[in-house]
């Protein structure tokens, strides 16, 4: 127990961490978990291929678009209070979503829980910042981390378990359940993490990074079309004016002011865009590989792909308590040199690599990811004032949510130029090959820049 400056009753600290990565988990639980049960979901309201994509998509979509505007606001109008928000609209879109009758108001509910999981995502790191003092800050966060890890590892097992034997909607019954012990629990937070620098909001910036990220999230799929080209012609414009923008607001969404000020800050934010650009799409491509040229069974494949993820569980708390020992610069930049090593060794696979070759990879990788992670992000909390906490934080959840969209928008493009349109088949699997290799090559190289760019903080 303990009690912080200003605050008259006690609180507990691993208690509070408790709720906030309960809180943690929930995001990305819950976006992988749905993959599972979009068959069934296209079954239930007929729904095509595209109507299915956005299932998922309009989740992600919302969320990177709103986590740069929570992150702001939880540090102008109080971290607390903004994560609370978000937990009770998170789990009001999980409840609307039990009951939903039509395939366009699923999409619909579905964009107001990705509202709800960047008021969550864009501040948990923060509160946690707040919350633990250096030198026990790295553990904290990989901890959290840790949360993000357990999610992405059951799921997909879960949900499709739930699918299977009681429906898709039950995977939004159990989320509304998890969410239940963060949503009244808001009286166990301490006073002084709620703290507020009343600032006027950034209006102008919403609207610009708004639609750039819509332009660039179509525009990413759509690249190889003319409408591609163009909408991420329109995101680069709409980059320059939101930078602009941004440079002349006293508060803005964007913190230009401690990019271009502060290295460390920068250079951990590029390294993670760059660290989940390279590594997100790994999971996609190799099941695909192993279901397709290796000839595995889906659920086969599904089991070996947990190694990474599992890996990833137990090295990320060890990495956050190093990186309280040792520079997280340093740690970041080895993990991303094992990652590189790694994704080069994908770059090999070919029709006859052995299933232990592949484990090896993928358990160096899950130790090369999970040894960047927590100590990149203790890197950028703890580069920054406390005032922004909020901005930084929501800053480390939009370069993952970046990344991903970039790593798949690249599989996309490649797979566009080699294959085209047609189905995997056996007679167009040295394309797949080729693509494969291809795109593992070049996220070797992205990781190879972000070992440059981690190192820079230790200069």
């Amino acid at each position: 127990m303990a009690t912080g400056q200003g605050d008259r009753k006690p609180y507990s600290r691993k208690f509070i961490l408790v709720l906030i990565t309960i809180a943690t988990f929930l995001n990305p639980f819950t976006g992988t978990a749905i993959n599972l049960a979009l068959p069934s979901i296209g079954v239930e309201f007929s729904a095509d291929a595209t109507m299915l994509a956005w299932v998922s998509s309009a989740y992600l979509l919302s969320s990177v678009i709103f986590l740069l505007p929570a992150g702001r606001l939880g540090d102008s109008r109080g971290r607390v209070t903004v994560f609370m928000t978000g937990i009770v609209v998170y789990t009001a879109g999980a409840i609307l979503t039990i009951f939903t009758p039509t395939i366009g108001m699923l999409i619909a509910f579905r964009f107001l829980q990705g509202i709800g999981g960047a008021m969550l995502y864009a501040n948990s790191v923060a509160l946690i910042t707040h919350l633990y003092p250096a030198g026990e800050r790295g553990y904290a966060i990989g901890l959290n981390i840790t949360a993000v890890y357990a999610a992405l590892s059951l799921g997909p097992f879960l949900g499709g378990i739930l699918t299977q034997f009681f429906g898709w909607r039950s995977i939004f019954v159990v989320t509304a359940v998890l969410a239940l012990p963060v949503l009244f629990s808001s009286g166990k937070f301490p006073a002084f993490l709620n703290e507020r620098h009343c600032e006027d909001f950034d209006v102008p910036g919403l609207v610009l990074s708004s639609a750039l990220i819509l332009c660039l999230f179509l525009g990413l799929a759509s690249a190889t079309t003319l409408t591609g080209l163009a909408l991420l012609a329109a995101a680069f414009v709409l980059g320059m004016a939101f930078y602009r923008v941004e440079r002349r607001h006293p508060s803005p969404l964007l913190p230009v002011s401690v990019l271009r000020e502060n290295r460390v800050f920068a250079s951990s934010n590029a390294a993670a865009l760059i660290n989940y650009s390279a590594t997100y799409a790994v999971g996609f491509l190799l099941s695909l590989y192993l279901q397709y040229v290796q000839g595995y069974a889906p659920a086969a494949a599904g089991t070996l792909l947990l190694v990474q993820p599992i890996i990833q569980i137990f090295i990320s708390p060890v990495a956050g308590r190093l990186s309280d020992q040792i520079r997280p610069g340093l740690i970041a930049a080895g993990g991303l040199a094992l990652s590189a090593a790694c994704l080069f060794g994908l770059a090999m696979l070919s029709e006859t690599t052995p299933v232990a070759a592949i484990i090896a990879l993928l358990v160096f990788l899950g130790i090369g990811v999970g040894f960047f992670s927590s100590p990149n992000t203790t890197a950028i909390m703890e580069s920054v004032e406390k005032r922004y906490y909020g901005s930084a934080s929501a800053m480390v959840a939009m370069m993952r949510s970046l990344g991903m969209m970039m790593s798949m928008g690249l599989v996309l493009v490649v797979f566009a130029v080699i294959m085209g349109s047609t189905a995997v088949t056996p007679e167009i699997f040295p394309e797949f090959l080729a693509s494969m290799r291809l795109i593992f090559l070049a996220f070797a190289i992205l990781s190879v820049l972000g070992i440059f760019l981690s190192l820079r903080k230790n200069d």
